[in-house]
């Protein structure tokens, strides 16, 4: 498929490989995993941040960082800067974000025990989206996630898959979003039970009780509040208290920022706790009125969080990669994980990078820059485009993202959240390897098909440089 001729084109640096220092596919070693050419050297971090070398350069300082987020919300029209949108959201704005996601597929839908969905079920899940209440002209309403919050293509839970043998891809789930996540609540649904929201990155349907409605001072002024912490593991979690139960062990993933409360008192309890050994964080709370309010956390100080934004280096890159290793693969962000899109834009935004949601997106946004593929692009070009990777360099296919981690025995090499992978073995027939993880691969040698690589489908290469 061709891409739009808007993104920018770069042209990467290529230094020739020696032909007798890259290991074809079918001589990389097949250790009892399957996963060719990976020992357990190559699933440690350090064994990737080693042979680089200046893993700690800075690549983009947080100056650069800001203009390049600020470029993406100013460029890219899959993103939403909701303190631009207007003071009031007149029916065709509102109805063109649902309609432009809630479409009912063609295609059968199958549920969790494999049975077809009936015509009927999906015509009353459609209908919920109450379509026809959108008023003419509405207040722009606005609100904060409060917990992690799961983001659907329709308002309902069910869910529904492509074929009767798959409990894994729920297409009906979109994306997650994180508690301090500031959204517009768009609409409500037929029942009452969901809103519409529009995040920064995405526009979806989510259970209402996620969600606490705020002025635009309130939202704002708390996505803007210093001091604050970064998530800077997999996922924290803030300390039980049964004082504030929607607190309690409340899941923070990757690259979410909290801010802090400095003005209560050190030597008094915070829900029942001392708070002398944990950051007292600032959280939002969804009243029984569904409105806006704060209340006070704790999270561990040996929880791994950062005062601020990691240093954009390889090194972090890479750190930041591996603490998802083995996560299983969550389609839309499901199973408290994540997916493809959602593993590389997370380990970018614990260094503060903001990318798009999607693959789709990310690999053609104009505000990122690219290396474009075409159909005109011969396989020794985009084999000279593989060598010329660099550690932190996003690899798209259709449907799929990779990082890259660097070369070994003449190999690039990728992490990746995927459901599988297949190659060609010495004797030529295709092996078959169920990952459904976070996994460490070599690049060149996966099948796309029976008679394409991974390389071959290339689509983009995107570099997050100066």
């Amino acid at each position: 498929m061709r891409l739009p001729l808007l993104v920018s084109l770069l042209t990467f640096a290529f230094v020739a490989t020696p032909v007798s220092a890259r290991q074809t596919p079918s001589t990389l070693t097949v250790p009892p995993s399957g996963v060719l050419g990976v020992g357990e050297a190559q699933l440690t971090p350090a064994f990737w941040i080693g042979l680089q070398a200046q893993p700690d350069r800075v690549i983009l300082d947080s100056a650069a960082i800001a203009a390049q987020n600020a470029k993406l919300m100013q460029r890219d029209p899959s993103m939403h800067d909701l303190r631009a949108l207007p003071t009031t959201l007149d029916r065709p704005r509102v109805t063109g974000w649902i309609k432009s996601l809630s479409t009912l597929p063609t295609h059968p839908l199958y549920d969790v025990n494999g049975k077809p969905v009936p015509a009927s079920a999906l015509q009353a899940i459609a209908a919920n989206a109450a379509l026809d209440a959108i008023p003419a002209q509405q207040e722009t309403r606005y609100g904060l996630v409060v917990r992690r919050a799961a983001l659907r293509g329709f308002p309902t839970t069910l869910r529904v898959f492509s074929s009767d043998d798959d409990t894994d891809i729920d297409r009906f789930q979109e994306t997650a979003e994180f508690p301090g996540t500031p959204v517009v609540i768009a609409h409500t649904s037929a029942d009452g039970k969901w809103l519409f929201v529009v995040s920064p990155r995405y526009a979806a349907w989510t259970g209402k009780e996620n969600v606490a409605e705020g002025s635009a001072a309130q939202v704002f002024g708390y996505a803007d509040k210093k001091p604050y912490r970064v998530v800077t593991g997999a996922s924290v979690h803030t300390v039980f208290t049964r004082e504030q139960p929607a607190l309690s062990q409340l899941q923070l993933d990757m690259g979410t920022r909290v801010p802090l409360l400095t003005d209560l008192p050190p030597d008094q309890p915070v829900n029942g706790q001392t708070p002398y050994t944990s950051h007292v964080l600032q959280l939002p709370l969804r009243d029984a009125d569904g409105k806006l309010q704060f209340a006070p956390a704790l999270l561990q100080k040996n929880t791994d969080t950062a005062a601020d934004y990691l240093p954009l280096t390889r090194a972090n890159l890479i750190r930041q990669a591996f603490k998802f290793l083995g996560e299983r693969y969550g389609w839309g962000h499901a199973y408290d994980g994540r997916d493809c899109s959602g593993f590389v834009s997370d380990v970018y935004r614990s260094m503060g990078v903001q990318m798009p949601r999607n693959t789709s997106k990310q690999a053609i946004s104009p505000a990122l820059t690219h290396r474009v593929f075409a159909d005109k692009d011969n396989r020794q070009d985009r084999i000279a485009a593989a060598y010329a990777l660099q550690t932190g360099d996003l690899v798209y296919i259709p449907g799929h993202v990779m990082m890259v981690l660097g070369q070994f025995n003449g190999q690039p090499y990728v992490i990746h959240d995927v459901g599988g992978m297949s190659y060609r073995k010495a004797d030529g027939s295709r092996a078959r390897i169920k990952l459904n993880a976070v996994s460490v691969t070599p690049l060149l040698p996966l099948l796309f098909n029976d008679k394409q690589t991974f390389v071959d489908r290339m689509t983009s290469i995107v570099r997050i440089r100066p």
